[in-house]
């Protein structure tokens, strides 16, 4: 896996419970109180013959619904609710925007989990996906500090600088 460079600044952007948007705010220093307590960034509809296996899982870490995309996003937030050292789950918890390689990259990470070692930003990918979009999360995240993991069809790739 190649390194992507950043060409400037990462931003976020996050949703708060009263459906006020913090906009643009540099990544290294988003309170992570901020992030705890975000709202999704997207939900997602549900129609008849749709091609991926959206729903809610009531999780016993959050004490509330927590919504995924795909039933691999499933398997991997049945993992996070029964870890030990998991205290809370935000699903689709910010936007990521960057500039990478003279083009603006947007992303939305599926989860971001708070556990005792700190907060890990987890991205859920099937392995064809992982060079176009988890190269991207986890260059963005070595700049705060913050661990990736992309999780491939049950396996998991870790990521920090």
């Amino acid at each position: 896996m190649t390194k992507t460079e950043l060409d400037a600044p990462v931003r976020v952007s996050v949703r708060q419970a009263d459906e006020l948007v913090a906009e643009d705010l540099e990544w290294g220093s988003v309170p992570l109180d901020l992030l705890r307590d975000a709202q999704p960034w997207r939900t997602f509809r549900w129609f008849k013959g749709q091609r991926h296996y959206s729903g809610t899982y009531w999780s016993s870490t959050v004490r509330d619904h927590v919504i995924y995309e795909s039933r691999l996003e499933l398997a991997r937030l049945l993992f996070a609710d029964f870890a030990r050292d998991v205290r809370h789950v935000v699903a689709q918890p910010f936007l990521l925007k960057a500039e990478v390689e003279g083009q603006l990259r947007r992303h939305i990470p599926d989860f971001l989990l708070m556990t005792d070692g700190g907060p890990v930003v987890v991205d859920v990918k099937p392995r064809h996906r992982l060079e176009r979009e988890g190269r991207f999360l986890i260059r963005v995240d070595s700049c705060s500090g913050y661990f990736a993991r992309v999780a491939l069809r049950g396996l998991e790739r870790a990521g920090s600088s």
